[in-house]
């Protein structure tokens, strides 16, 4: 088991995470060399290097400077390089960079060409050979840097770690890895490891500088890492590589690069960069990217598109860095609207279990009180609801599940069908309760007015129940008793409803949107009494006769938005 010997951990939902790597219990056999090493072109690199602060210029004698995964020594080469150069300026002997570097590799014929490599390296910097040869053996070592992570504190842990799902790894040693490492949850890839590995080897001060795909940034597998970073650490830089050739082979993944320092979070840089930014020195780029005075959004420089963010996610909040453009106006509106959770409230509709059998279009299958005016997906495509004579076959009362002793036709109908109900994963949960549906019924949402919203559209359709039927479980529904909801129905379908559901969420094949609940529910908007009659009207009117452009030209004027702002954010 592990042995943590850690002196402070912070709770991040219900789990203690170390902030100091704890020993961890080494694997009975030798772990063979990892796929997934993917080659990261010199100018990235040399980018990387000058947005992390490791740079000739300062002293990069007296600092540990770690690379986790020295592959070809694509990092490596280019930090030996900068280390010879800043000892030379400091005019002091090359052996004492003997404990400026550490680079790990699993295999050790990989091991002996990146010493083999930085021996060349050092000879031409004028190292001698017998001291080249002793830096390169001290520098180079044959371990994992996920079972050493805590041998010693790092002022930079600087690389790209490998893409590597733990499905292909072998069983024992990916177990080993989630037992060490608290943020690698669900079908978190092995890079994972490597951030919280890195974060926790800092210093105070001290700076994680990664090239990696950054799905972890959104989806959910990333939610502890989230809630490690906004804890504990920095986010100072984040610069979007899509549309970058930034490797040496093509690879799948998205990749950005992250800076992130071991200190309290302030302002944070966003950046993208384009194909056009290849042509630029990487000097240049980190100027461009790290200017401090930048406020808002910025016009492309260069290839490069650069916004400050004044204030970072808190918590294991998704990070929908999708633009600087779109990322700062989220953040701006972020700050000054409240959720739409404060005033309403977001729930799905019920999720049967068995459709063909809980819905019903014949009006005389079970007693009348047993059938619930269901409204579906289909019902909404006019933009009002037309109820389609659909019924859920309702099992429940305001007390539970109904006797069905008290309802013959009700039970006749769920015996018929006994063997397929009891099939299902509810059912076999709760032996007597084998005819309920997955999600119980609240009665109470039936006679309420509430908005529907359909889960994968283009667009954001809310259509108003006026009290009339209860949603099926592809319908999300918005109820409160503040809001006008038809007004707000109009402030939702305006751009900046999209706008948000679109920064949160990630577009399916084909384009389309997911609008659900915790989507929803992070939507900002106005205080239901800070709007005026005026606007009050015009986005009822609006939401009346669909009439999305009209709902957005309010709703820029009530959320203080430019129009170009919001079409450059949503990618127009």
């Amino acid at each position: 088991m592990i042995n943590s010997q850690a002196t402070s951990s912070i709770p991040t939902q219900g789990i203690q995470l170390q902030l100091i790597t704890p020993c961890i219990r080494q694997p009975a056999t030798p772990i063979a060399e990892l796929k997934g090493v993917v080659f990261t072109k010199r100018w990235v690199v040399e980018l990387i290097l000058d947005l992390s602060g490791y740079c000739q210029d300062k002293n990069l004698v007296d600092v540990l400077a770690v690379e986790p995964a020295a592959g070809d020594g694509a990092f490596l080469g280019p930090m030996v390089e900068r280390l010879m150069e800043s000892c030379r300026k400091l005019g002091r002997p090359f052996s004492d960079c003997k404990d400026s570097l550490i680079a790990y590799e699993l295999d050790e014929r990989s091991a002996a060409r990146a010493r083999a490599f930085v021996k060349s390296i050092l000879i031409d910097a004028g190292v001698t050979p017998p001291l080249a040869e002793r830096l390169a053996e001290s520098w180079v070592v044959t371990r994992d840097y996920l079972f050493d992570a805590n041998a010693r504190q790092a002022d930079f842990v600087i690389g790209n770690p490998p893409y590597v799902r733990l499905e292909d790894m072998p069983e024992d040693t990916a177990s080993l890895y989630r037992e060490a490492y608290t943020t690698m949850r669900g079908r978190a890839d092995l890079y994972v490891a490597f951030f919280e590995a890195a974060l926790r080897q800092l210093k105070p001060g001290g700076t994680c500088a990664f090239i990696c795909a950054d799905r972890w940034m959104r989806n959910q597998y990333g939610a502890e890492l989230r809630q490690l970073i906004t804890s504990v650490y920095s986010v100072d830089v984040l610069l979007s590589m899509h549309n970058v050739n930034a490797f040496e082979d093509g690879v799948d993944a998205y990749p950005a690069i992250t800076i992130i320092r071991h200190k309290k979070q302030k302002t944070a840089i966003v950046g993208s960069a384009s194909s056009e930014s290849e042509n630029i020195q990487p000097k240049q780029l980190a100027t461009i990217l790290t200017q401090k005075h930048r406020r808002g959004p910025s016009t492309p420089v260069q290839g490069i598109q650069v916004a400050v963010v004044n204030t970072w996610f808190r918590g294991a909040d998704p990070w929908p860095c999708h633009s600087p453009e779109q990322l700062a106006l989220l953040r701006r509106l972020e700050d000054e609207f409240p959720p739409l959770e404060a005033n309403a409230k977001v729930g799905i509709g019920v999720a049967t279990g068995n459709d063909s059998i809980y819905i019903t279009t014949d009006a005389d299958l079970v007693e009348p009180s047993r059938l619930l005016k269901l409204a579906l997906v289909k019902d909404l495509a006019s933009g009002t609801l037309r109820w389609s004579g659909h019924y859920l076959v309702n099992p429940w009362n305001n007390d539970g599940l109904v006797d069905l002793d008290a309802y013959p036709k009700l039970k006749a109908y769920y015996e018929h069908h006994a063997v397929a109900l009891k099939k299902r994963h509810t059912a076999q949960k709760s032996a007597n309760g084998w005819y309920k549906t997955i999600d119980r019924v609240n009665h109470g949402l039936t006679n309420k007015q509430k908005l529907y919203i359909p889960d994968i559209k283009n667009m954001l359709e809310p259509v108003l129940d006026r009290g009339e039927t209860y949603p099926h479980h592809n319908l999300y529904f918005v109820q409160s008793d503040e809001w006008d909801l038809e007004v707000l129905g109009g402030l939702l379908m305006s751009s900046v409803g999209k706008f948000f559901v679109e920064s949160y969420g990630v577009r399916m094949r084909g384009g389309y949107l997911r609008f659900q609940a915790q989507y929803l529910r992070r939507i900002r908007v106005p205080d239901p009494k800070t709007l005026s009659k005026l606007q009050s009207h015009e986005l009822r009117d609006a939401f009346r006769r669909r009439d999305r452009e009209h709902a957005t030209q309010v709703a820029i004027e009530l959320y203080g938005i430019e129009r170009n702002l919001l079409e450059v954010a949503l990618g127009h």
